[in-house]
């Protein structure tokens, strides 16, 4: 899963990338302007893993991760008739958004637009990703168009059916509107994923409070989406400490969850995303998957040859797992299942594929 990490100048982008990878890169206008892209690979942070560990003590101990990136100088191509370049390319191979929206008030960090207001915020950013969708749309279907004016009957179905598809996303971002509120099949959205539309991706409003946590009431009515608030800058200074100062300073600031655990959660949900494991003497791993994913299709994360050669999954699940106390004692209760390839991989499920290549 990689994340990008979106917003407009000065709102607390680089700060919250500093709290989710523990990176103490320089903020604020120091950074405002400037095209920049950082990136850290983080460890999902899970209490089964350890708990597994505990268990089968194995050589190696392998948590799921998930890849941050910081992309600044966003501001550059806001206004200007959608993200071109650089800009978009670094956007379109993204998984998600992490869209960082500014609510604290300080005079010494000047909002771009001279005022506080999160909605303008999101609206602004959101005009400019349709617009940039749009732009390639209309683009496409004039390509296409052309090939149907030169080809005619002779036109494939394939080319068709997207130059449809595509009209009909055309209206829709010409209504201002993302395109994951349009109701879209599996089978349509697969082929759209090579053009990497800004709108389709998922998107995590993170609101930047101040210290006193405040935050507006904000609707936000659009699907795939999530709102979380979040004092980045206590956060950030909370990732660098460890141990019992960073418990002093969490109950003195009244933060209950890091924000490293509580977005990666967040970002799980709204990306449908969950874990699986596999473990053993030699390694102790967890897996990120699709919710809905197959045990094949769980197999081929862990290695493409799993899922060409898939005979079967012996399947336990976590919870059944703890409560039996071992591997050993748990075959005895009739809860290590045989599942074939029809079988659909749950949340917390512990895998063992057979397979034969």
């Amino acid at each position: 899963m990689k994340l990008g990490i979106i917003g407009l100048p000065n709102s607390g982008k680089t700060t919250l990338f500093n709290a989710l990878t523990r990176s103490n890169l320089p903020t604020g206008a120091a950074t405002s302007g400037q095209f920049e892209v950082h990136t850290a690979v983080v460890s999902v942070p899970d209490a089964r893993v350890d708990r597994l560990k505990a268990m089968y003590n194995p050589k190696k101990t392998t948590y799921a991760q998930v890849t941050y990136v910081d992309i600044g100088g966003l501001d550059k191509g806001i206004g200007e008739g959608g993200l071109k370049g650089q800009f978009r390319n670094e956007l379109a191979q993204l998984d998600g958004f992490l869209h960082v929206v500014r609510v604290f008030e300080d005079e010494n960090v000047p909002h771009p637009d001279e005022r506080i207001d999160p909605a303008a915020d999101i609206a602004k950013l959101d005009s400019e990703f349709v617009l940039t969708d749009l732009v390639m749309v209309e683009s496409r279907i004039e390509r296409l168009e052309a090939d149907m004016r030169r080809k005619g009957r002779t036109m494939e179905k394939t080319q068709v059916d997207e130059l449809e598809l595509l009209k009909r996303l055309k209206a829709h971002l010409e209504d201002e509107k993302p395109l994951r509120d349009l109701d879209l099949t599996e089978a349509e959205i697969k082929p759209l994923k090579g053009f990497g539309f800004l709108t389709l991706k998922p998107v995590l409003i993170v609101l930047n409070t101040g210290e006193d946590g405040q935050t507006p009431a904000l609707n936000y009515p659009h699907r795939k989406s999530l709102i979380v608030p979040l004092r980045a800058r206590i956060e950030a200074e909370l990732s660098q400490l460890d141990g019992e100062d960073q418990r002093m300073f969490m109950q003195e600031y009244g933060v209950t969850e890091l924000s490293a655990d509580k977005v990666i959660r967040l970002s799980y949900e709204l990306m449908g995303i969950q874990s699986f494991y596999t473990v053993g003497e030699d390694e102790v791993r967890a897996w990120s998957v699709q919710i809905g994913a197959t045990a094949p299709e769980a197999a081929g994360v862990i290695h493409s040859d799993l899922q060409k050669g898939f005979i079967r999954a012996e399947v336990m699940t976590y919870d059944d797992l703890i409560a039996a106390g071992s591997e050993a004692a748990l075959k005895t209760t009739g809860k290590l299942r045989r599942e074939g390839k029809d079988y659909i991989v749950k949340d917390g499920d512990i895998l063992h594929i057979l397979f034969n290549v």
